[in-house]
C-alpha cells in the first residue's frame, strides 16, 4: 500500500509528459490509449489501496517520499496521507475522471489538438490528486495552483475564438483572488503555530486556540476565502458559467471530479478550524444557501444546454457549502460524490446532444430528440432524477442528509432547511424544463440527426447512468474523519418533514411538467407581466453580479489604463531626467576657464556661509 500510493499521481504526470514531449506527433490511437490509459491505471492503482487501507483497520497512513525543502524548523516534504476522506476523494477522481476521459477519446477524435486536449486533461488530473493527498498545507498549495493553471489552459482550450481567452482569463484571475487569501492563511497558519502539516496544525490549533478566538477566526476566513473561490461560491462564482467555453469533457472533469470540489475538499480536511470559529462556520452555512438559491434561480432562465447544468453545479455545490456550516461533514462529501455521479453523467450526455446536432447548445432550438438520441435521453431522464433528489436515486440521499442536519441545527436551522428545501424545488423545476424542452415537444430543428455516440462515448454513461441511480447505496469510511465534531445519533425529525423533503422536489417536476410538456400554463402569458419580465432579465444575467463588478472592478481598471497609456510613471522619470539634464548644462556653463570668475564664486560662498551662520 505504501508502495503504492506515490504512483496514483505519477501515472497521468507520466502521461502529461510523453504526450508534451512528442509535440502531437504520436497517432491519435496511441494518444487516446496514454491519456486514457494513464487515468485508469491511477484508478485500479487507487482502488487496490482503497481494498489494502480499509481492511487494515488503520484510520490514517503517511507515506513520507523526500523533503522538499528545508529552512530552519521549516521541513516540507512531499509526502501524502491517506485516511477516508483521501480514499473517497482519491476513487471520484480517477474513477470518473476515467470515464470522462474514455468519453472524450471520441469525443475529441476531430480535433487537430487532440494531444494538447489529453495532456492538459492529464495535468489536471495529476494536480488534483496531488491536492487531496497532500500531508502539508504547502503541498496541497502546489496541487491547488496546478488545477488554477490547467483550467485556464482548458477553458480557453479553442483560444481562436477572443470570447474562449476571455473567459479563461477570468476563471484564472477570479480564482486568484480566492487563492491570495489561501496563502496568506497559510502564512498566519505557519506564524502562529509553526507548522503546515496538516494533522499537526490542527492539534496545535485544538490546543492553542480557544473557540472564537481572533486568530482561528481570521484563520478560517482566509481559508474560506480560497474555497468559495475554487468551488464558485458567493461572491466569486462568476466565473464558472463562463467556463463552459471550453469543450464539454473538460466542463464534465471540472464540474464532477476535480476543480470545483477542491474547496469543498479544503473546508472538510481543515473542519477542526471552523469548529474553533463557529460564526465562520455559520457564514459558511450561509453563503452555500444564499448561493445555491441564487443559481437555482438563474439556471430556470438559462437556455444554453451547457450553462443550465453550469448553474446547476453552483446550487449543488452550494448545498455543500451548506453541510459544512451545519457541521454534516460527512453528508457533504457524500452529495460530493453523487453529485460527481450525475454531473459527469448529465455533462457527457449534454456533449452527446452537442456532437450529435452540429454543436448547437440552445435547448429551444431542439424538441422532440428523445427517439433520435436515445443514450444521451436515458442518461438526461436519470441524472436529472438524482439531480432533482428523485426517491431512492443517489441525490435523494445525500442531500436529504444534508437538509435534515439544517434541520436539527439550533438557532438559524430552520431557515436553512427552509432555503434548501426551496432550492430542491427550484432543482426540480430547471432540470426537467431542459429535459422535456430537448426530448419531448416537436423537433424545432435537426430533424435528421442520428446520435454520435460510439463504443467509448456509450460506455461511460452506462456505466455512470448506474452510479448515478444506486450510489446512494454506498457507504464512505469518512466518519472516523470528523467523529471529534460529529456526533452520531439518529435523527428524530417527524414525519411530516421527511414527506415534505420528498414532495417539494416532485412538486418542482409537476409545475415544470405543467409549463414546459403539457402546456397547461403558459410561458408567454407568464412573460406578458412586466414585473416577471424584469425577473428573468436579472435572474438571467446571474442577478447583475458581472455587471456590479464591471461597475466595481474592471471599468476603472480600463479608465485608469487609458488614462496611463502613455505611461505616466514613465513620464515622472522622464521629466526627472530632463531635469536633471538642464541643470547639468546650467551647471556645465559656469565652467569659464577664467580664474578671477572662479575666486569670486569661492568668495562668494564664504561669504553667504559666514550669513547664514551669523543670521542662524
Amino acid at each position: 500500500m505504501q508502495d503504492l500510493i506515490w504512483l496514483l499521481p505519477t501515472y497521468p504526470l507520466l502521461g502529461f509528459l510523453s504526450l508534451v514531449l512528442t509535440s502531437g506527433n504520436l497517432p491519435k490511437k496511441v494518444v487516446g490509449a496514454i491519456g486514457a490509459g494513464s487515468i485508469g491505471l491511477s484508478f485500479l492503482t487507487a482502488a487496490v489501496i482503497a481494498y489494502q487501507f480499509l481492511g487494515s483497520g488503520e484510520t490514517h497512513l503517511v507515506v513520507e517520499m523526500w523533503t522538499w525543502m528545508a529552512v530552519g524548523n521549516f521541513t516540507p516534504g512531499f509526502s501524502f496521507y491517506l485516511d477516508g476522506l483521501a480514499v473517497v476523494m482519491m476513487l471520484i477522481i480517477t474513477g470518473v475522471g476515467f470515464l470522462i476521459h474514455l468519453y472524450s477519446a471520441g469525443f475529441m477524435l476531430d480535433d487537430p489538438s487532440y494531444s494538447r486536449f489529453f495532456a492538459y486533461m492529464n495535468l489536471f488530473v495529476a494536480s488534483m490528486l496531488v491536492l487531496v493527498l497532500a500531508d502539508n498545507l504547502l503541498l496541497l498549495y502546489l496541487g491547488w495552483e496546478g488545477v488554477g493553471l490547467c483550467s485556464y489552459l482548458l477553458i480557453g482550450f479553442w483560444y481562436e475564438k477572443p470570447e474562449n481567452g476571455y473567459a479563461a482569463r477570468k476563471a484564472f484571475i477570479t480564482t486568484r483572488v480566492g487563492d491570495t487569501s489561501m496563502a496568506i492563511g497559510l502564512f498566519l497558519l505557519f506564524a502562529e503555530l509553526g507548522t503546515l502539516n496538516i494533522q499537526e496544525m490542527l492539534h496545535a490549533a485544538e490546543t492553542q486556540w480557544a473557540v472564537g478566538s481572533g486568530l482561528a477566526v481570521a484563520a478560517s476566513l482566509l481559508l474560506l476565502g480560497g474555497a468559495v473561490g475554487k468551488s464558485a461560491q458567493l461572491p466569486l462564482q462568476t466565473w464558472l458559467p463562463d467556463a463552459m467555453a471550453g469543450p464539454t469533457p473538460i466542463s464534465a472533469l471540472i464540474h464532477a471530479a476535480t476543480m470545483v470540489t477542491a474547496g469543498v475538499y479544503l473546508v472538510a480536511r481543515t473542519h477542526v478550524l471552523f469548529e474553533l470559529a463557529p460564526n465562520v462556520q455559520l457564514l459558511l452555512a450561509w453563503i452555500g444557501l444564499i448561493t445555491l438559491l441564487m443559481a437555482g434561480f438563474t439556471a430556470m432562465t438559462q437556455h444554453d444546454i451547457k450553462r443550465i447544468l453550469a448553474y446547476s453545479t453552483i446550487s449543488q455545490i452550494g448545498y455543500m457549502f451548506l453541510g459544512l456550516g451545519v457541521g454534516a461533514w460527512s453528508a457533504s462529501v457524500f452529495h460530493l460524490m453523487t453529485h460527481a455521479f450525475f454531473k459527469a453523467l448529465l455533462f457527457l450526455a449534454a456533449g452527446t446532444v452537442i456532437h450529435s446536432l452540429h454543436h448547437e447548445h440552445s435547448i429551444f432550438k431542439m424538441g422532440g430528440k428523445r427517439k433520435q438520441l436515445p443514450i444521451a435521453f436515458a442518461s438526461f431522464m436519470i441524472g436529472s432524477l438524482a439531480l432533482a433528489a428523485f426517491p431512492f436515486t443517489s441525490g435523494y440521499f445525500s442531500k436529504d442528509e444534508i437538509l435534515i442536519a439544517a434541520l436539527e441545527m439550533e438557532g438559524p436551522g430552520m431557515i436553512l432547511w427552509l432555503g434548501g428545501v426551496l432550492g430542491a424545488f427550484l432543482t426540480g423545476i430547471y432540470s426537467f424544463r431542459l429535459v422535456f424542452v430537448v426530448f419531448f415537444g416537436e423537433s424545432k430543428g435537426h430533424h435528421e440527426e442520428k446520435e454520435v455516440a460510439g463504443l467509448s462515448m456509450a460506455t461511460p454513461l452506462i456505466i455512470l447512468m448506474v452510479f448515478a441511480l444506486f450510489g446512494g447505496w454506498i457507504q464512505i469510511p469518512v466518519d472516523a474523519v470528523f467523529s471529534h465534531g460529529e456526533v452520531h445519533e439518529e435523527h428524530h425529525i417527524s414525519n411530516l418533514m421527511h414527506a415534505i423533503m420528498i414532495v417539494v422536489p416532485l412538486l418542482g417536476i409537476g409545475v415544470s411538467y405543467l409549463f414546459f410538456m403539457s402546456k397547461t400554463f403558459s410561458v408567454e402569458k407568464l412573460m406578458a407581466n412586466p414585473l416577471a419580465t424584469r425577473l428573468h432579465g436579472f435572474w438571467f444575467s446571474g442577478w447583475g453580479m458581472d455587471a456590479l463588478y464591471s461597475f466595481l472592478f474592471v471599468r476603472p481598471f480600463v479608465f485608469l489604463a487609458q488614462v496611463n497609456k502613455n505611461d505616466l510613471i514613465d513620464a515622472v522619470y522622464a521629466l526627472l531626467v530632463e531635469i536633471t539634464r538642464v541643470a547639468h548644462v546650467m551647471i556645465a556653463r559656469t565652467q569659464t576657464g577664467q580664474l578671477r570668475w572662479y575666486a569670486l564664486s569661492i568668495g562668494g560662498g564664504v561669504v553667504l556661509l559666514i550669513t547664514l551662520g551669523v543670521v542662524l
